[in-house]
């Protein structure tokens, strides 16, 4: 069973283990570093609470979304090592260590203020309407299977 990222608890025990991250902590398996890490982590949030920012997916992509990634994505299964990402997910260049971490813990503690009742029913940028309990796998998987990944 997922964690509840809403829960004060499971968010601090989220936080605290991205604090323990270092710019030269190594990932257990993959390509990203530490900083691209953790810029991949912050697009979830970034399109959840600055969607307007990028570009909407086509009424054709959502729908591939919706029907095709979504089921895997919002599910209680872990990720496995190595799977793919949506192109918006990937990190080539470098990005400034402690500003992403500190924007990803920002963000954690904004899901965890506005409580699952904030996210029931709420649009999704790729998948639509959603559930908070949809939200909070889409939200807590991600995060610890790259925590994982770094050995936190």
């Amino acid at each position: 069973m997922i964690k509840n990222i809403f829960d004060h608890q499971i968010s601090t025990e989220i936080i605290h283990r991205i604090e323990q991250l270092q710019p030269t902590t190594q990932p257990k398996w993959g390509t990203m570093r530490v900083d691209q890490m953790l810029a991949h982590c912050n697009v979830t949030y970034r399109f959840t609470y600055e969607s307007e920012q990028f570009k909407k997916p086509s009424a054709f992509k959502k729908f591939l979304l919706k029907t095709f990634v979504k089921k895997y994505v919002v599910n209680e299964e872990p990720y496995r090592k190595n799977g793919r990402t949506a192109p918006e997910f990937i990190m080539t260049d470098s990005k400034d260590f402690e500003k992403e971490k500190a924007l990803l813990i920002n963000f954690i503690l904004k899901t965890q203020q506005l409580g699952s009742t904030y996210f029931e029913g709420l649009e999704n940028f790729s998948f639509g309407k959603m559930i908070s309990k949809e939200w909070n796998n889409l939200f807590y998987k991600h995060l610890d299977h790259h925590l994982t990944q770094f050995g936190v």
